[in-house]
């Protein structure tokens, strides 16, 4: 219910009068396309392959993310993306031209990168650090002309740090310095803009607010926007399209929810500890159930009930003879009514009558 209040404030708060004046030749179209790539380092002149073959494309308009367990490639690829590392074979192609033959001028003006690597600039204001995304811009001497500021402050505004602007980089929270970095590549006004794990040690509302920040400057801006995130649930009510990376199939590139029906986040992060709930989009614990209940009543509190009798170690099955009725403001177990979880629990783990799995 968090999630969906603050997907709702934020909604409602961004102004629906962003700049879109970059991207528009590439509305509608793959902007970024990889073919056969392969990625990975060179180590003592012998290649180490993370991934290969993969056959990917980012479209303007489209928030993408990237998931996967780790050591599937998941910076390496942003980075090759990006041209900051060199592909192991196969191309990337921006708008149709291998980027190994883009100029690095051209790529400032095509990519915009935002890794996780913390920004402490001395005495530098949240503008100053949002004005150097107009750098490749700029004239030789860095001067900013009346169109670089004007967007400079659409920006900040975009992002909710209009107020903030004369703050030091210094002063700002985690989630506000997270926004401002965001800015800049706003600011650099690239059709492309890739992060890499953008929400990391941020707050649950600070988490949800970049996130959907994101996906709005997405569809508003219509750039292609390629994120890498451990955020799954998250990435699935966000993302408009996942690409899911593990070692055993490479990437695979769907919507969320196909994915979901699909079996493949179970695929990806099988383990015998969890595993990936597809009716609610979560991960559940796979504790060891030994004892037996049964459970009917309100679809409400069903969830978190459930949830609990199985931390519990209670599995629920249609023929136990003790049954939980759940109501909207209190179970019934026999004759008797209890009114919060933890009564719930205790009077079943002193009930004579459940049954142990193995009987």
């Amino acid at each position: 219910m968090e999630h969906l209040l603050l997907f709702g404030l934020l909604l409602r708060e961004i102004d629906n009068s962003l700049s879109t004046r970059s991207c528009e030749i590439f509305s509608f179209m793959s902007i970024l396309t990889t073919q056969h790539l392969s990625i990975g380092y060179s180590k003592k002149g012998i290649a180490q392959v993370i991934q290969s073959s993969l056959d990917l494309e980012l479209r303007a308009g489209e928030l993408v993310c990237l998931i996967g367990p780790n050591g599937t490639g998941k910076s390496t690829l942003l980075r090759t993306l990006s041209g900051l590392q060199m592909s192991l074979g196969g191309d990337v192609l921006i708008d149709g031209k291998p980027l190994h033959k883009i100029s690095t001028q051209e790529k400032a003006l095509l990519i915009a990168l935002v890794l996780t690597d913390r920004v402490d600039v001395e005495n530098a204001t949240v503008r100053d650090i949002v004005a150097l995304g107009r750098h490749p811009y700029s004239a030789w001497w860095g001067s900013l002309n009346g169109e670089d500021e004007q967007l400079i402050s659409q920006v900040l505004e975009m992002v909710h740090l209009g107020d903030k602007a004369h703050c030091l980089l210094t002063e700002l929270s985690d989630g506000e310095r997270q926004r401002a970095m965001i800015a800049k590549a706003f600011a650099q006004d690239t059709p492309i803009v890739l992060l890499d794990e953008p929400t990391a040690h941020l707050d649950l509302p600070n988490r949800v607010e970049i996130m959907l920040l994101l996906h709005r400057l997405a569809h508003t801006t219509n750039k292609a926007i390629l994120l890498s995130t451990h955020e799954l649930d998250l990435a699935l009510q966000a993302a408009d399209k996942i690409w899911l990376i593990s070692k055993e199939s490479g990437v695979e590139s769907g919507v969320p929810e196909d994915l979901v029906f699909n079996g493949s986040f179970n695929r990806v992060f099988e383990s015998r500890a969890f595993y990936f709930n597809a009716s609610n989009g979560n991960f559940s614990m796979n504790y060891p159930l030994i004892k037996k209940v049964g459970v009917t009543g309100d679809k409400t509190r069903m969830y978190w009930t459930l949830r609990a009798l199985a931390r519990g170690g209670y599995m629920v099955v249609e023929d136990a003879p003790v049954r939980v009725v759940v109501h909207e403001f209190h179970w019934e177990v026999d004759d008797a009514i209890v009114k919060s979880m933890n009564e719930l629990l205790n009077y079943l783990d002193k009930h004579p009558n459940v049954a142990m799995t193995g009987e």
